[in-house]
């Protein structure tokens, strides 16, 4: 019997279970660093965000320990219609210097989130401006924005016209991309479930999405499409300017998006390139590394099972191995050239976390106690690895480091603020962002902070080591209520919150 693949918005409901439950430890004698837990808190608000649309797992943290997202205020939402989550205003953040600066939103604008921050501190987003769309009633219109040195600078839309833009990657050069739309009727916009989902929101918009590229002397330029397609967006750039996205190909049918779609590298003189394709109607790009490496993930022909890939130097192939099942998935890769993902085991009925650190060398990073999907969101230079645990169990965070994985909750003191979810970037220095809730179930951006001889001083650290053997988790077990939740389509440094899964 054929399998299905079906694609729904990832949209993580997570709740906390009213009475506390004794987690199991780890069943191995490894000995890993405590840290210390930064809860990013709101601007007044009930919750705080780190990661989403069109990024899903975006670098929100770089090498100098600043971390970006966005938290709600107090303030009502303008747009009752169009709001999300608990209705309030939200203002993206950057962090740093021990404290959280409200990065604001453009003039008359409301809300406003961030989905990257470079090397050196620029943070990429987006921004109410106060104007609703002329094309879609009552709409907000959203605009790709920069925030650098204190001040928010507005991209503005398509040099054709157009309403709504996003930014989705900035580099330290000042060189954004992400995408906009224009006015030409289209009812296969790749707009629908991109940036406007960032609030939780389906909004059928229907109109052509493009890519972009903008610069402080050319301002947005129209990046184009592949051959054959209306449709592109720009998801990812590296410090050499090398833009990777998303494009339609054909008016064919895609499994995993309305028409059949390929991702793409563009460089400066030489425009787009196809990436190329396992055989599939889908292939999307999930990261980029400064030495030009692609990972991501590539459908085989007919359609019913997947593959992670890595593309170099003009060259697309299968990064190889099995975990037992029929899929894999890359989602982010390092400077060496290491990538991590998933991939499904024996059944394809759940995934392991899973690491390449060469093609045709997989290595399953295991699970948790509970033996629920994992998924590798990051790796660093130094080979450790940070995710999430999610299906029936108590969804958790975790790192992988020599050989072991461990839950990150055991490495925080007993009576934190904040239960740990999802682990979703680990720069060079080991330090770690992510995803939490608190005691009422509303979810929090924290930051992790090693407690090791590369932090010396830090106020708060515990600077002992901690045997997982023996240590015990008596906070709430938070649940991951994610039907058909498992294969994210793209990850962090430009990952999609679309997750497949095969039934």
């Amino acid at each position: 019997m054929k399998s299905k693949i079906s694609v729904r918005i990832a949209i993580a409901l997570l709740i906390i279970l009213s009475l506390p439950v004794g987690m199991m430890a780890q069943e191995h004698n490894e000995k890993h660093a405590h840290y210390k837990l930064i809860d990013l808190g709101t601007f007044g608000g009930t919750q705080s965000y780190v990661n989403g649309p069109p990024n899903s797992f975006a670098p929100i943290l770089n090498e100098r320990g600043m971390a970006t997202g966005w938290a709600d205020t107090s303030t009502p939402d303008p747009y009752p219609n169009f709001c999300f989550s608990d209705c309030l205003v939200s203002h993206a953040f950057r962090w740093d210097y021990g404290q959280m600066k409200d990065l604001g939103a453009l003039p008359n604008g409301a809300s406003s989130a961030s989905t990257w921050i470079s090397a050196n501190g620029l943070v990429a987003g987006l921004s109410e401006n106060g104007e609703t769309d002329p094309l879609y009633a009552g709409l907000p219109e959203f605009r790709a924005v920069l925030w650098q040195q204190g001040k928010i600078t507005d991209l503005g839309t398509l040099p054709e016209g157009g309403y709504q833009s996003y930014a989705a990657a900035v580099n330290s050069r000042g060189q954004v991309v992400g995408a906009a739309s224009n006015t030409i009727p289209d009812t296969n916009s790749m707009l629908l479930g991109t940036f406007i989902s960032l609030w939780g929101l389906m909004v059928p918009y229907q109109y052509q999405t493009r890519a972009f590229l903008w610069d402080k002397q050319k301002g947005m330029q129209d990046l184009g499409t592949l051959p054959g397609g209306t449709d592109a967006q720009a998801l990812l750039i590296n410090e050499r300017g090398q833009v990777v996205g998303w494009s339609y190909t054909s008016s064919d049918p895609g499994v995993c998006a309305p028409l059949t779609t390929d991702s793409y590298i563009w460089e400066e003189g030489k425009g787009m390139e196809d990436l190329g394709s396992l055989g599939g109607t889908c292939t999307l790009a999930g990261d980029i590394n400064n030495r030009g490496q692609v990972v991501g993930v590539s459908w085989l022909a007919g359609d019913q099972s997947y593959r992670a890939f890595l593309w170099e130097n003009g060259v697309l192939q299968d990064l190889g191995g099995s975990l037992g099942g029929d899929s894999t998935q890359a989602l982010a890769i390092n400077q060496a050239g290491e990538a991590v993902g998933f991939g499904f085991v024996a059944g394809n009925n759940v995934h392991h976390a899973a690491l390449w650190r060469r093609v045709g060398h997989i290595t399953d990073l295991g699970t948790l106690v509970n033996g629920d999907d994992t998924y590798a969101f990051s790796i660093n230079a130094k080979s450790q690895v940070v995710g999430a645990e999610f299906g029936t169990g108590a969804g958790a965070a975790f790192l992988w480091e020599d050989d072991t994985i461990v839950d990150l909750n055991t490495l925080i003191l007993p009576g934190s603020a904040l239960y740990l979810t999802a682990s979703d970037n680990i720069n060079d220095r080991g330090e770690i962002a992510g995803s939490g809730v608190d005691a009422n179930g509303n979810g929090h951006g924290f930051l992790l902070i090693p407690c090791d001889e590369n932090h010396p001083g830090v106020e708060g650290c515990d600077y002992s080591l901690v045997d997982t053997d023996a240590q015990l988790s008596t906070r709430p077990v938070v649940r991951a209520f994610t039907p058909n939740l498992p294969s994210v389509l793209s990850r962090r440094n430009a990952r999609f919150s679309f997750l497949a899964k095969r039934k």
